[in-house]
């Protein structure tokens, strides 16, 4: 996509002002939803977080736990931070985000100085085919799962490994897990906040299991762990159980230099 105003897409977006009269807006761009007029829980978040770090002393997001209260659509949305304790390494707030039907959206928010440190010890990313040789959205839409034009698919890119990709052709794996390249459509490099979104951005991992519906989101909980580097970022989310109608889903994110960069974890509803 295009820049808006000489910014990238998600940061017009995400863009968080304050009112004349006090308080925080921000415009909810109806470019990010995943069908039916819903936007995307991780796009929502990063609104929140960007909120967080406005009235913070500190630069990062690092620790967000949402709960989604209902759907939010686009237009205005108002947001109110509450701060709570705060010292010289970091900080904590809530945030609640609300639209005319009223609150949408709670988050408990850390924000601190993310760095580059040393890395102690660290899971090694999973093995995945190379971008040139995973799926695109255009291979992903000729396939034979009816997939819905969803905007997000338009912000983000989204190259799907094969080897998690079964579904795509009508041959589910049977396993809830699912690995892919992403990076903003627009060139936008990643950064934390845009890390929040890709920590949201995959089909949901029932799909690998030919469950093909929406998993609304009830909660998400994303851990920021590092300042990624330019490039491409590596996706591998894993349901640990299905079971009475919800799912559970991990995430981890790498980026470009196979540092984790993100985690997160989220409790959602079953498609039917």
């Amino acid at each position: 996509m295009p820049q808006t105003d000489g910014l990238f897409a998600f940061d017009a977006a995400t863009a968080v002002q304050r009112a004349q009269g006090g308080g925080l807006f921000a415009e909810l761009d109806p470019g990010w939803d995943v069908g039916g007029g819903i936007l995307n829980g991780g796009y929502l978040l990063s609104v929140a977080a960007r909120a967080a770090v406005l009235e913070s002393p500190h630069p990062h997001p690092v620790a967000l736990a949402a709960s989604y209260l209902r759907a939010a659509g686009a237009g205005r949305a108002t947001l109110t931070v509450t701060p709570g304790s705060a010292g010289r390494t970091l900080a904590h707030a809530q945030v609640v985000l609300a639209d005319a039907g009223g609150p949408c959206l709670m988050v408990q928010t850390t924000t601190a100085a993310l760095g580059g440190g040393e890395v102690a010890w660290s899971a090694p990313p999973p093995a995945i085919a190379p971008v040139e040789e995973c799926l695109s959205s255009a291979e992903q839409a000729a396939g034979q799962v009816d997939m819905p034009d969803v905007g997000i698919r338009h912000r983000v890119e989204t190259r799907l490994d094969p080897a998690t990709a079964g579904w795509v052709t009508g041959r589910p794996s049977g396993e809830p897990v699912m690995r892919a390249w992403v990076r903003f459509a627009d060139g936008r490099e990643p950064d934390p906040i845009g890390l929040i979104t890709f920590a949201d951005v995959l089909p949901p991992t029932l799909w690998s299991m030919g469950r093909i519906g929406w998993a609304p989101t009830v909660q998400l909980q994303v851990l920021l762990r590092a300042v990624p580097a330019p490039g491409w970022c590596l996706v591998e989310a894993r349901a640990g159980e299905v079971a009475d109608g919800w799912l559970d889903e991990d995430y981890r994110i790498w980026d470009s230099t196979g540092r984790l960069v993100a985690q997160s974890r989220q409790l959602a509803r079953a498609p039917r």
